[in-house]
């Protein structure tokens, strides 16, 4: 499959190197069947790597890396602190830590204070990754309760990123892709069976800058 993606001039020096593009997700209620539906869909060998916040129960271990398993060939793993981002691999948050990304494309797991009652955040999530990765990061925004995503998403429209929030209208919560719409940095607004395509669409037609 063809990908034209190309990052910003000037950010060469700025940006790790080896990836083409970091697609981040943030998720909440109903998050998990639609997650399963949007990896249903995605071709399984974009040069891509993925990192997801999904909001759980901070005191219970998460499963998504086992459910997501059977809806990819994709490597789906648990993020650990000190992890490389390599393409090909989906890294899911750790219950109670926010995931970030660092400069030397590694992963780090943080324990510091919830974001709007969350942690993980996908706020902290999406600005490290825009920091770092600049024009190369799809941020989506999915289905779920609250504000998370928001602010974020704000600092990968900035960084030259690319936008994607689910339509409202097909998420079990809507408040989340709610708020992100009322930012107006959304660049793309689909149903959950269009994020899939969207996202390849975003790739083969080289808006990742």
């Amino acid at each position: 499959m063809p990908v034209n993606a190309e990052i910003q001039p000037g950010a060469q020096e700025t940006t790790p190197a080896g990836l083409t593009v970091l697609i981040v997700i943030a998720s909440s209620a109903g998050g998990v069947a639609a997650l399963a539906e949007i990896f249903d869909r995605l071709p399984s060998d974009l040069p891509v790597a993925i990192a997801i916040v999904q909001h759980i129960d901070p005191i219970r271990q998460s499963r998504l890396p086992e459910i997501l398993g059977r809806h990819t060939a994709m490597t789906v793993k648990g993020a650990e602190h000190g992890d490389h981002i390599r393409a090909g691999t989906v890294y899911i948050a750790t219950p109670d830590y926010h995931l970030l990304v660092c400069q030397d494309a590694t992963l780090e797991l943080s324990h510091r204070a919830q974001v709007r009652f969350s942690r993980p955040a996908a706020d902290h999530l999406f600005e490290s990754a825009a920091e770092h990765y600049r024009g190369k990061v799809i941020a989506v925004v999915l289905t779920g309760m609250g504000q998370d995503g928001s602010q974020g998403i704000g600092a990968v429209h900035q960084a030259g990123g690319t936008v994607i929030v689910q339509d409202p209208e097909t998420a079990q919560s809507a408040s989340m892709p709610a708020s992100a719409i009322q930012t107006g940095v959304v660049d793309h607004i689909v149903p959950l069976d269009k994020i899939a395509d969207t996202i390849v669409a975003v790739l083969e037609t080289g808006d990742v800058t």
